[in-house]
């Protein structure tokens, strides 16, 4: 094999590497298991959630290689349920910004499961200063009959801030 061959495919190995973000932060996810261990990579946001009520499940934050995804790796997911008094369907996060600058986040929550109509959460206008955490809890209604346990899982589908 000639060098220009064995070079070609060490840059397309490392563009690769880059492009999968095959960095060791493989984003981050909860599977709502008894278990209660946590494991967190490169920011991805993984939690697990032992202590939550009927109705909730498995969380995840997607994780990202992009300037466009430093919004979510700052989104910690902390509870998803079903709240029974207010018919909502509920997402508790933690926005953390260590950055050196504050930002204002907006942030949409997916709550999906097996039957169930996918519904989202919106919530505008969270205010965290540099170097600090918030805590944020998106709702939006439940539009079933039952008590909420077809929503086995949520996600931040969108982040950003500003």
């Amino acid at each position: 094999m000639k060098l220009r061959h064995a070079r070609a495919i060490a840059v397309f190995g490392i563009a690769v590497l880059a492009l999968t973000g095959a960095r060791g932060s493989g984003g981050g996810g909860c599977d709502n298991n008894s278990s209660g261990s946590s494991s967190s990579s490169g920011g991805g946001g993984s939690h697990s959630d032992s202590d939550s009520s009927s109705g909730s499940g498995g969380v995840s934050v997607p994780g990202g290689g992009g300037s466009a995804d430093k919004a979510v790796r700052d989104i910690t997911i902390d509870k998803c349920a079903y709240d029974a008094a207010t018919k909502k369907l509920t997402a508790r996060i933690t926005v953390k910004n260590d950055g050196s600058l504050d930002y204002d986040y907006s942030v949409t929550m997916k709550f999906t499961g097996s039957g169930a109509v996918t519904r989202t959460a919106f919530k505008a206008g969270i205010a965290v200063t540099a170097g600090s955490s918030v805590e944020a809890e998106l709702t939006t209604p439940y539009l079933g009959s039952g008590d909420g346990s077809e929503y086995t899982k949520c996600e931040v589908d969108r982040a950003s801030r500003i």
